[in-house]
């Protein structure tokens, strides 16, 4: 095994795949001799040549859309959309064309293509680099959403979206791809799409979360054990499908949840789950489930994203709230 930092792990992923599948292509903007913006790709032209590796126009909708082309001819597109929030321009492709193709065309075609996209804050990066607009996503049917917290498993979440047959969302959290290092194979593997992890065992609360979020509720976890609570953490990982089954077994042992998400508190992930809590473990809860998000407001500029930014002290706070219901 190799010791990786995340960017290392997404890299080693779409080298893997590139190297095992003559049909996997890499594209988008500043991706070939520059390797990226966040150098994600560095390499991989050098190695695979510019037909395989290649650079794209400033334009997220012929990015989006060329991978719907390419998708349904029998090619297996991954797609850097270079920020979250350049998005927008691609929504129609991504989230109509490519989700809808399977449906549209009667099982005729399918998109296996994955969009790759950094998000997140705590960078100090520009207005438009730094939301979370997983929320978007998660409302069409037909795409799946992945958000990794950690290298071992950004690789193998990876190595699993460019082998599906589904279209995938495939987001990276800049304030992880180069938080730590981890032990992870050389060779291609696979993580599950649609599978949580415990994280952390509990038994008196339980704290969901994904992306850098599981950090987060990680150090909450550590700064309540202090005080007697044991919260069990879960790492969500994939946001749809989403694996309300490890969620309910949580809640069975603990009877209480809270649910932590960086982006806007209103209509999030965080949300969703909720309801899907209420509809399967409502009878096993003993308080209302809380969330942990970032205010219903614009992303701030970089002076107060610190404040803006779910932190452990609001996980704790919404704990004690939940305990002492």
């Amino acid at each position: 095994m190799a010791q990786m930092n995340m960017k290392e792990a997404i890299r080693d992923a779409m080298r893997v795949e590139l190297k095992n599948d003559p049909n996997v292509y890499v594209f988008g903007e500043d991706v070939g001799k520059v390797g990226g913006v966040f150098r994600a790709t560095e390499g991989l032209q050098g190695e695979f040549g510019e037909d395989r590796v290649f650079d794209t126009p400033l334009a997220e909708s012929a990015i989006a859309g060329m991978a719907v082309g390419m998708g349904i001819q029998g090619f297996r597109p991954v797609a850097e959309i270079q920020f979250v929030g350049f998005i927008y321009e691609a929504m129609d492709q991504m989230f109509i064309q490519a989700a809808r193709m399977r449906y549209r065309s009667g099982g005729r075609y399918n998109s296996p293509i994955v969009f790759r996209t950094p998000f997140g804050g705590g960078v100090k990066a520009a207005e438009l680099h730094t939301d979370s607009l997983e929320g978007l996503a998660i409302q069409t049917p037909g795409i799946k959403v992945i958000v990794p917290s950690n290298p071992y498993d950004a690789k193998g979440l990876l190595v699993a979206a460019i082998r599906d047959n589904d279209p995938v969302f495939f987001m990276e959290h800049l304030n992880l791809y180069h938080a730590f290092r981890q032990e992870v194979p050389e060779e291609a593997y696979t993580v599950e799409i649609g599978k949580a992890n415990v994280v952390r065992e509990g038994s008196d609360v339980t704290i969901i979360a994904y992306g850098l979020m599981v950090h987060t509720a990680v150090k909450a976890a550590e700064e309540l054990e202090k005080n007697g609570v044991k919260a069990e953490v879960i790492d969500l990982r994939t946001l749809l499908p989403l694996d309300i089954e490890t969620i309910v077994k949580s809640i069975q042992k603990t009877n209480r949840a809270i649910v932590v998400q960086e982006a806007q508190k209103t209509s999030g992930a965080a949300a969703e789950i909720i309801a899907q809590i209420n509809e399967h473990a409502i009878l096993h809860l003993e308080a209302p489930v809380l969330r942990v998000a970032g205010p219903d407001t614009v992303y701030p500029f970089a002076q107060i994203e610190d404040a803006w930014l779910p932190s452990p002290a609001r996980i704790v706070k919404a704990v004690n709230q939940v305990l002492n219901f």
